[in-house]
Parts: C-alpha cells; sequence; structure tokens
C-alpha cells in the first residue's frame, strides 16, 4: 500500500522553522529520509516553495479562475511529503510519527489510489495502466 505524508504546520511552527538553522533542518530531514530509504519504504518525498510563489485555480465560476499566492491559512498550506509504500496503514503511522517535525507541525496521512480501487473493465484505466508500463519501459532505458 502507498500513504502519503503531507507535511502541515500552524504559523508558530513555521516562524520555529525560520529560526533554525537550514543545515540542522536539512540534516534532520536527511537523517529521516535515509532511514525510510535504507528500509526501502521511500516511494518519493519533496518539499515545495514558499506559497507565495504558488497559484491556486479555482473551479466554481464557468471559466476557472487563476489566483496568485499567498493564499489560505498557513494551517491549510501544504509544505512537503513523502510517499511510502508499506505494509499497513499501522506501518504508515510509526513512519510518519519519526517525522522530525516540531510543535505546531502535523502530517496529515492519505492512502494512496491504485489499480484495485477502480473497475478494471474501465477504458480509461486500461488506459493509464499502458501509460504507467510504457513510462516504466523508458525508465529502465535510461
Amino acid at each position: 500500500m502507498k500513504f502519503m505524508l503531507i507535511m502541515r504546520a500552524t504559523d508558530d511552527a513555521v516562524a520555529a522553522y525560520q529560526e533554525m538553522p537550514f543545515e540542522q533542518v536539512i540534516e534532520a530531514m536527511g537523517r529521516y529520509n535515509e532511514s525510510m530509504m535504507k528500509a526501502g519504504v521511500l516511494v518519493a518525498g519533496e518539499g515545495l516553495t514558499d506559497a507565495a510563489e504558488g497559484f491556486v485555480v479555482d473551479f466554481s465560476a464557468d471559466k476557472p479562475l487563476i489566483t496568485d499566492g499567498p493564499y489560505g491559512e498557513t494551517k491549510e498550506l501544504f509544505n512537503g511529503f513523502w510517499i511510502l509504500e508499506v505494509s499497513s496503514r499501522e506501518e504508515a503511522a510509526e513512519w510518519a510519527s519519526r517525522a522530525p517535525l516540531g510543535p505546531g507541525s502535523y502530517l496529515e496521512v492519505r492512502r494512496v489510489t491504485g489499480p484495485e480501487d477502480f473497475p478494471a473493465d474501465n477504458e480509461w484505466i486500461e488506459k493509464e495502466a499502458g501509460w504507467r508500463e510504457e513510462q516504466a519501459r523508458r525508465a529502465e532505458q535510461q
């Protein structure tokens, strides 16, 4: 099973992070990432730039509206993520609890859907499976 760990924080947690030496943050995250790589559970993980660099596409109107960041409250922002391949929800929770995050930070943990979650005989599900196979072949050739 794949799970996404979505990193979020309060204003206080963001302020505390900004007070920490950057090398300390990088080292803590590096050690955490390394532990997941060594365990063979880390599929992907990235941090995100400041929300001021982002934008939102709102589909509430007939024509989608694009609004530059920052947007929303800090607690609504998504600061980074990890995707883990683990055997259970409990294992995902165990890895999430080891993240080097402080007070005011939290992880939202969500299962990533897979082919088994959709009808196998759907045209678009079949096409996506083909696209993924093709992508895997290309990656092997590189």
